[in-house]
């Protein structure tokens, strides 16, 4: 059943706040907030929590882009708070709260999330499919290092997929309702393949710096013989 959000409220996230993401890097543009607020949704339907403030996290959980990824989750934060307009739909404690999970959502915070709101934006966020991890890992190394040879956007990409998603990794779940542990496990034993690894980079990298080869990337990502069993 799909969730009630009053019209003003999308109206005004719509066209106010949604919109800025057309400024950001690929692998944070208009596609990937539109995700994270369908997977907040969907998960909050586990949970008896308010569906609107669900929507309003996920709308603005990557706002703070606009002034770098440093601190962009506690930037994001501030624009939530400091956002007039939310005051029309929202008491000032849900506005405390949202804050606070759009500062969560972070996967590197040292903390856990302080909210169930917290938990689920942060889960949604995760998205981890194994392609669409090691795309969105390419397309943030294109747009922030251009510098970078084809060598060298490989050896940053392995490097942060160890860092984040390997065993060991800063990477933290907070929903069990979630599919993510189930493909984190796939993506765990892509990583510990560098021959797989690799062949999936250069496909990757070749369809985001080469205009019309997509092809193969699916293949190569669930393996030759079809998708891996979990």
């Amino acid at each position: 059943m799909k969730p009630e959000i009053r019209h003003e409220l999308r109206n005004y996230i719509e066209q106010e706040i949604i919109p800025r993401y057309r400024t950001f890097d690929r692998a944070h543009n208009l596609d990937h907030v539109q995700t994270v607020i369908t997977r907040s949704l969907t998960l909050a339907a586990n949970y008896e929590v308010n569906p609107e403030m669900v929507y309003t996290i996920a709308a603005y959980h990557d706002t703070g882009l606009v002034n770098g990824r440093e601190n962009h989750h506690l930037d994001a934060g501030q624009i939530l708070e400091s956002d007039p307009e939310l005051r029309r739909w929202f008491s000032a404690e849900e506005i405390r709260t949202m804050r606070e999970a759009v500062e969560d959502h972070r996967a590197s915070s040292s903390h856990a999330p302080r909210s169930i709101y917290g938990c689920i934006v942060a889960e949604a966020d995760r998205m981890i499919d194994p392609e669409t991890i090691i795309r969105r890992t390419v397309q943030y190394g294109l747009a922030h290092y251009p510098a970078l040879d084809r060598e060298g956007h490989y050896d940053r990409c392995v490097k942060h997929l160890r860092e984040k998603y390997a065993e060991g990794g800063y990477l933290r779940l907070w929903i069990e309702e979630s599919e993510n542990a189930r493909r984190l496990d796939a993506l765990r034993q892509i990583i510990r393949d560098p021959q797989r690894l690799r062949e999936i980079f250069d496909k990757l990298f070749e369809a985001e710096t080469t205009t019309g080869k997509e092809s193969g990337v699916r293949k190569a990502i669930e393996g030759k013989d079809g998708p891996k069993k979990q």
